[in-house]
C-alpha cells in the first residue's frame, strides 16, 4: 500500500501570528525584525504584501523600512509563536496520531491509515487547511506525496495558501526536475556552488548524475542528495522525534565588538552557564561542545570538540570552548556574535565521579545555584565576571 504523507507549512509564520492577534493587519505589510540598536536588526519574517515589495528574510531593517515605509514592525515574540505552533499540532492530531513536528512552522502527518475517515488526500488536506485557518488563524501550504521528501517539495511549489498533490515519484520528476538544484531540500549555497562545477544546474541534472562520483565526492551525503533528487525517501513519520533533544545551544549578538580573548571568554562562560542550566533542567548530559563566533564582517566560524566524559557542568563546557577558542581563533579579529552548544546529548542516568570528588562538588554547587535561581530569578546568583564590562548579563 502506497503511503500518503502530508506536510503542512505555515506561510510567513511569525508575521502571520501577529496578523492573527491583530486582525486589522490582514493583507497588510507586516515585518518581524530585531532591534538595530542591539545589532540584531535584520528581518526574520515578512508578510506576503511586504515580500511583494522586495523584503526578504535576513535583510537589514533599514532596507526593509525603505522598501515598506508604512509597514507594521514587530519584535520577535517566541512564546507567541510556540503557542500558535502548539495549536496547529493539536489540530493536525485530530486527523491522525502520526504527526511529526519538523520545525516551529512545519509538521508531517501520515494519512495512510485514516483516509477512510477524511476522504481522498486532496479533500483531507482542504479540511485540515480550513480548520487551521478557522481555529488558529494562520494560512498554510500543504504538500502531499508518497514520502516525506516529496511532500515537502510539493508544499513549496504553491505559496501562499497552496495545495499540491504529487501522487508518485513520476509526478515528482515532472514537477521538480526542471527546478534549479538549489530548490531541492538539503541543497545549500555551498552544495550549489560545487554542483555547478559539475554542470549540475537543475534537480533533474542531479538525479541523472553518476552516483559513484557523488559518493566519491561527499560520501553518504552525496548519496543522500542523489536519492532526494530522485524522490526516494523511506523515513517514517515519527511522532516522538522531538521528545529527545539532540543539542542545547545559546548564542548572543553583542551590542559592541569584542577584542581579545579576555572579553570573549567572559561571554563564553556566561553562555556555558546558560547551556549547562538548560541541560540540567532537561536532565541531559552532553559530550560535544561547539563554539560559534561571527566577526564584524559577518563571517561565521564554528568548531567542535568532544570531551572525555558526558557533562552538564558549566566549568567543563567552558574549558572545552576555551580550548577551541585558543586553537582556532585569531585574537585580533573583532567578535560580534558568540554561541556555545552542548551536543551528543543523552539522558542523565549516572554521574562519573573523579578520584578527588571535584566533579561531585561542582555538581552539587550547580544544583544549589539552580534551586536559588528557580526561587528568586536568574540574576539571584551570578559569577563575578558578570559584573565586568564584557558581560552580557550586566545591567546597563
Amino acid at each position: 500500500m502506497q503511503r500518503v504523507i502530508l506536510l503542512a507549512d505555515m506561510n510567513s509564520f511569525f508575521a502571520s501570528c501577529h496578523q492573527a492577534v491583530h486582525p486589522e493587519l490582514q493583507g497588510k505589510e507586516v515585518i518581524v525584525a530585531g532591534d538595530p540598536r542591539k545589532r540584531t536588526g535584520i528581518v526574520l519574517a515578512a508578510s506576503y504584501p511586504a515580500k511583494a515589495k522586495g523584503v526578504k528574510t535576513g535583510m537589514p531593517v533599514r532596507e526593509a523600512r525603505q522598501l515598506c515605509p508604512d509597514a507594521r514592525f514587530f519584535s520577535p515574540d517566541y512564546p507567541l509563536y510556540i503557542d500558535f505552533s502548539t495549536k496547529v499540532l493539536r489540530v493536525m492530531r485530530d486527523f491522525t496520531d502520526l504527526v511529526e513536528p519538523f520545525s516551529i512552522d512545519e509538521a508531517f502527518a501520515d494519512f495512510t491509515g485514516v483516509l477512510h475517515l477524511w476522504g481522498p488526500p486532496a479533500v483531507a488536506a482542504r479540511r485540515l487547511k480550513e480548520r487551521i485557518r478557522a481555529e488558529v488563524g494562520v494560512p498554510c501550504s500543504v504538500g502531499i506525496g508518497p514520502n516525506k521528501l516529496i511532500a515537502k517539495m510539493a508544499a513549496g511549489l504553491r505559496k501562499p495558501d497552496g495545495l499540491t498533490v504529487l501522487e508518485s515519484v513520476e509526478e515528482f520528476k515532472r514537477a521538480c526536475w526542471p527546478l534549479p538544484v538549489r530548490q531541492l531540500f538539503g541543497i545549500g549555497p555551498r552544495y550549489e556552488k560545487h554542483l555547478r562545477y559539475y554542470n549540475v544546474r537543475t534537480i533533474g541534472d542531479l538525479a541523472r548524475f553518476p552516483l559513484s562520483i557523488l559518493r566519491k565526492r561527499w560520501g553518504k551525503n552525496g548519496e543522500m542528495l542523489w536519492l532526494c533528487a530522485n524522490g526516494i525517501d523511506y523515513s517514517p513519520v515519527v511522532p516522538g522525534s522531538l521528545d529527545v533533544a539532540k543539542s542545547i545551544g545559546q548564542q548572543k549578538t553583542l551590542p559592541w565588538d569584542l577584542y581579545g580573548f579576555a572579553g570573549i571568554k567572559v561571554v563564553v562562560l556566561e553562555l556555558s552557564e546558560a547551556v549547562a542550566r538548560r541541560a540540567r533542567r532537561g536532565k541531559y548530559v552532553g559530550r560535544t561542545v561547539v563554539l560559534t563566533l561571527r566577526d564584524a564582517q559577518l563571517r561565521f566560524f564554528a568548531r567542535s570538540q568532544s570531551m572525555a566524559e558526558y557533562t552538564d557542568l558549566a566549568d567543563e563546557i567552558y574549558r572545552t570552548a576555551c580550548r577551541i577558542l585558543y586553537k582556532y581563533w585569531d585574537e585580533s579579529r573583532p567578535v560580534r556574535l558568540v554561541g556555545v552548544t552542548l551536543g551528543s546529548l543523552v539522558k542523565r542516568e549516572h554521574f562519573q565521579c573523579d578520584i578527588f570528588g571535584q566533579r561531585m562538588r561542582l555538581s552539587r554547587l550547580a544544583r544549589a545555584c539552580d534551586a536559588v535561581r528557580d526561587r528568586f530569578g536568574e540574576r539571584a546568583v551570578m559569577r563575578g565576571v558578570s559584573l565586568t564590562e564584557a558581560s552580557i548579563n550586566r545591567e546597563r
